[in-house]
Order: C-alpha cells, then sequence, then structure tokens
C-alpha cells in the first residue's frame, strides 16, 4: 500500500493546518484511491501550534484569561499528562487586540501567564510555550507577574501593565513565583535569535509591527533595558542578549531569566509532540507546507523542518503553498523534491484564499499523479 504523510502548516488568514491537509489528501485519494493517507498538522510555535498538540490526542483544556488589552478572552491549552501546551498568540496576541487597535506601550503577556499557572495548579510539570504572535512589547513581565512575580516602583507601588511602565521599576520580588514554579519545566518553542534590547531587539525590530512609532520604539528600548538591569541584579546573571531573548516583545528574555526555561526551535517540539518520527516509518512521501514559501520558510519555519526529518529518514518530500518565491535550487537545497502553489492554477489571489480548499484537491490530485501513480504497492521500495 502506498503511504502518504500530510504534515502542513496553516495557510495564515485562510485555512487551518488541518484543513489544508484534509484538501490535499482528498486529491490524492481522487488518484490513488488505495493509498493510506495520515494528517499531521504542525506549526512552528506561533498561532497554530495548540491545534497541531490537540490532532496529536492532547486534552484540550478551556481557561478564560487576560487579552493583550486587560480583556477576558476564551483560550485552550493542549495537555497530556503532566505536559501542557501553551499559545501565546492564543491569549496575548496580535489577533486578540479589541478590534485590531495596536496598544504598542500598555499590551500585556499576563494572559498567557494566567494559562501557564492553570496548566500548573492541575498538576502539570512540563509547559511548552509557543510564544509567536505578540502584541505587547513587555519584556514578559506580564507572564511572570501572573506568577507570582511582585514589580514594585519607588514607593512600593505595583507597576501597571505593558512595556512603557517598565521604566518604572524598582523592586523585583520572585519570592512567591518561585514557590509556585519549583519543579515546572518550561521550554519555549522559538524560532528567533533576537536579542532584548539594542538595534536587533523587540522594541526596535518588531515594535513597529505593533503599532509603536519612533518614539515610542525608543522608549520601549530604554524600559526593556532597565527591566533587565532590574532582573540581572535579582537573579545574578544577565540574559538580554541570548539569542531569542526579543521573542515576544521579550517573553523569551523572561522565560529564561526568571523561569529558568530553555529555547529550542518551535518545528522541532512540535515533530516532538505529535511523534513525527513514527508517522515516518514506511512512508512513501511526505507532503508539507505553508501560506508562502520564501527565504523565512528556510529559516526554522515549519516545512523546512519537515523536510529536515523526513529527508533524514530517507523519504522524499514536497510542499503545497498559496504562493512561492523560492527557486528551484532553493528549493532542493532546502530538501524539497517540488513545490506547488496554488497561484499558478489560479491566478487570482482572492480565489486562492475563498477557494482555497478547492484548490489545493487540485494540487493533491497533481501531486498524487507525479508522485504516487507509478508507486510501487510494497512501502519504501524506491
Amino acid at each position: 500500500m502506498t503511504r502518504v504523510l500530510i504534515a502542513p502548516d496553516k495557510f495564515k488568514g485562510s485555512m487551518t493546518a488541518a484543513q489544508v491537509g484534509a484538501a490535499v489528501a482528498a486529491g490524492i485519494r481522487q488518484v490513488v484511491p488505495h493509498a493510506s493517507v495520515t494528517v499531521v498538522p504542525v506549526a512552528d510555535g506561533g498561532d497554530g501550534t495548540v491545534a497541531a498538540a490537540l490532532a496529536a490526542g492532547f486534552e484540550a483544556v478551556p481557561v478564560v484569561a487576560t487579552g493583550p488589552t486587560g480583556e477576558p478572552v476564551e483560550t485552550t491549552y493542549a495537555k497530556r499528562d503532566d505536559l501542557a501546551v501553551v499559545e501565546l498568540a492564543d491569549v496575548s496576541g496580535l489577533l486578540r487586540l479589541p478590534g485590531g487597535a495596536f496598544a504598542p506601550m500598555s499590551a500585556t503577556s499576563r494572559g498567557t501567564g494566567e494559562v501557564i499557572a492553570a496548566a500548573v495548579d492541575a498538576g502539570c510539570r512540563r509547559v511548552v510555550l509557543g510564544i509567536g504572535g505578540s502584541a505587547g512589547t513587555d519584556g514578559g513581565a506580564g507572564l511572570v507577574r501572573a506568577l507570582g512575580a511582585r514589580l514594585l516602583d519607588a514607593g512600593g507601588i505595583e507597576i501597571g501593565d505593558g512595556g512603557a511602565p517598565l521604566a518604572d521599576v524598582a523592586t523585583l520580588d520572585l519570592t512567591a513565583l518561585r514557590e509556585r514554579m519549583a519543579g515546572v519545566e518550561i521550554t519555549v518553542a522559538c524560532d528567533v535569535d533576537n536579542p532584548l534590547t539594542g538595534p536587533p531587539g523587540a522594541a526596535t525590530v518588531y515594535g513597529p509591527q505593533k503599532g509603536a512609532d519612533v518614539v515610542q520604539v525608543a522608549a520601549l528600548d530604554s524600559a526593556l533595558a532597565h527591566w533587565a538591569d532590574i532582573v540581572t541584579a535579582t537573579t545574578g546573571t544577565d540574559r538580554r542578549d541570548i539569542p531569542g531573548a526579543g521573542a515576544a516583545g521579550g517573553v523569551g528574555f523572561a522565560a529564561v531569566a526568571i523561569l529558568d526555561g530553555t529555547l529550542a526551535p518551535g518545528i522541532e517540539l512540535i515533530l516532538e509532540l505529535t511523534d513525527f518520527a513514527d508517522h515516518l516509518v514506511a512512508t512513501d512521501l511526505v507532503v508539507t507546507g505553508e501560506g508562502a514559501l520564501d527565504e523565512q520558510t528556510l529559516h526554522g519555519k515549519a516545512p523546512a523542518g519537515v523536510a529536515t526529518a523526513a529527508l533524514a529518514a530517507g523519504v522524499p518530500v514536497v510542499a503545497v503553498c498559496g504562493r512561492n518565491t523560492l527557486s528551484g535550487n532553493r528549493l532542493q537545497s532546502a530538501g524539497f523534491t517540488a513545490a506547488y502553489s496554488l497561484s499558478t492554477i489560479e491566478p487570482d489571489i482572492n480565489r486562492c484564499f475563498t477557494d482555497g480548499e478547492e484548490l489545493l484537491k487540485r494540487l493533491g490530485a497533481q501531486i498524487a499523479e507525479r508522485h504516487l501513480a507509478r508507486a510501487p504497492a510494497a512501502p519504501n521500495q524506491r
């Protein structure tokens, strides 16, 4: 029997990873009805991370937490045994800004900390935290405050939420946080290598994407530097310059410097959570993809991680996407046998969004015709 493993990320703004996988699978089965097709949705640590865990059999645990501008939001973490998967994007992310209105100086990561707290209170001792898509630049201060940290100004009063108030921190009290988080292992899915501050830091690089103007970027960078000074004085170690400290507006910094967490490539964590290596056994073809295949894809994004894992197991990989800007040589050097884009069969970009699932079925059929129609009956006889 021909065996196909479909492991796509989402097509952002259009289809979830599960929808992408189902559409491609339907197209493949039209051409090779006897094929055994398995869909394993993946993600790189941003939105879709919890969905990938749930598709892998984790339990969904609903939580009401604080959104980036203080409003309550309904979110979910994924739980299996003592392991929780938490997705910052779904509680403290840009997609949770009311009306899409930016709040660069006041947006908080507090809600993400509340979800972690709920998981810890439910008995989880290991937490995988996906931190893509943050709405704020608060250095992870909101997150650690939700776990028990106290950030006080010179008068002994708790500071406000967001990045701007970090300039007023005089004292950091970690007593309650350390008691609550004792024995809890934090692993952060992080795909950027920015430090916390300076020209390549959280405020300068990502602040404008979150609505910060030039003056606000400078103020946020200064506030983050002061926050790092306070954390360093409290913990005895300066972690502001580690690669990834600037991820998610500085949440990466707080996770490592205060929670003793470790940073790891998001797709590698997701592949481990979904038991991807087991799915590769006796597989003839892997299909992966995301909305856009471009140079960013090759730097830690989900399709590149899937390709690396598949090729290590000796399984060929093809990709599907909305559009592809990579040359054939770049695709091959990254391990892809071929790439199939919606734009090649439908030049109208609006239709690619509205009719994406039907178009993906057509791509699935093309993949089957070109890569599976002559596949041998016995798997892995290549």
